[in-house]
């Protein structure tokens, strides 16, 4: 599908190549977080700074995200079955949300809470320098998991014809969404641990950690809130945007048996999975032998022009029915 517009990013290569390149990103994303979660939480309880702490709390967060993340690419690519006709590409929407929680509850709750016990009680710190190499190999690990991201990002948006933000802000593919900002969010975060533990080394005052770790927990609930409603949003049912429905009816009016679309519907059920249903009226007099192959002809125009569309339910409309409906 074309996206030149403003067209949804639901279409292009075959889902199972897509899944693929955001099954890498996950993997990467989340072995880096590991590592990083590791070497944090054991600068933090040297150097007894709780925004390291806090940052130990957010890698370890994104971790258990990944992990989500990573379940729902390979439960959602699962074949329909009798149990389940359409198809199980929503359940990553289920899984993904559940990675929201995670890097809320995981990361933001922690760290407001540390903030706010620093805040209150002050902490000791210890030598810092254990927390300045850590920051560095994280900001290095979390720059080459962005990295990777952002290639995957930068491809899609390049071949679909759309900025790389318009892709983030309407992909269906909220596992590389749900990366791109954790890594953004890591990094950002990693400025802000540095901050407050460099603050509280020059001034003695450890408000500047517990500070940066406030101020580290609503970047983390930030994100969460964003992702949580992009899943929730395709999860219930998200339709395509109207410019592309319109480019449906389109196809479909250039279909010569067509006379009109009556009524369209779209239902987006995953990044290459889409669903079309269309009340139509065909042009008389025409036998039902003539309105089946113009069905048969209209989906296949439908599916060569929009590769992400995988399922299409023509109705046919008598004439008088259609003008009913319109008027």
């Amino acid at each position: 599908m074309d996206l030149r517009t403003d067209q949804p990013v639901e279409a292009g290569a075959p889902q199972s190549g897509g899944n693929a390149e955001s099954t890498v990103t996950v993997i990467v994303a989340g072995l880096c977080n590991l590592g990083v979660a590791v070497a944090k939480a054991v600068a933090g309880l040297v150097s007894g700074s709780g925004a390291m702490l806090s940052e130990a709390a957010h890698s370890l967060a994104d971790t258990v995200t990944e992990v989500l993340l990573f379940l729902s690419l390979k439960r959602s690519s699962r074949p329909a079955d009798d149990a389940h006709p359409f198809g199980y590409g929503r359940e990553r929407y289920v899984w993904a949300l559940l990675a929201s929680f995670a890097t809320f509850i995981g990361g933001a709750v922690f760290s407001v809470t540390d903030g706010v016990r620093t805040l209150l009680h002050g902490e000791d710190l210890g030598s810092p320098l254990a927390s300045y190499l850590v920051l560095a190999v994280a900001f290095l690990l979390e720059s080459v998991s962005l990295a990777r991201t952002a290639r995957q990002v930068r491809g899609e948006a390049g071949r679909l014809g759309v900025s790389g933000g318009r892709y983030l802000r309407r992909t269906p593919d909220t596992a590389v969404k749900a990366v791109f900002l954790e890594d953004v969010a890591a990094l950002i975060g990693l400025v802000l641990a540095f901050g407050g533990v460099l603050g509280t080394e020059l001034t003695g005052d450890s408000a500047w950690d517990g500070a940066a770790s406030l101020l580290i927990g609503a970047l983390l609930a930030w994100v969460a809130v964003v992702l949580a409603r992009a899943n929730a949003s395709l999860l219930i049912g998200r339709a395509l945007p109207q410019t592309a429905e319109d480019r449906i009816s389109a196809t479909l009016r250039e279909q010569p048996q067509v006379r009109q679309v009556v009524e369209l519907v779209t239902l987006v059920s995953g990044p290459q999975d889409v669903l079309v249903a269309a009340k139509v009226a065909f042009r008389e007099p025409a036998t039902a032998r003539d309105v089946e192959r113009a069905c048969e002809e209209a989906e296949r125009a439908i599916r060569a022009a929009h590769p992400a569309v995988v399922r299409v339910y023509l109705d046919p409309t008598p004439g008088q029915a259609a003008d009913r409906l319109t008027g």
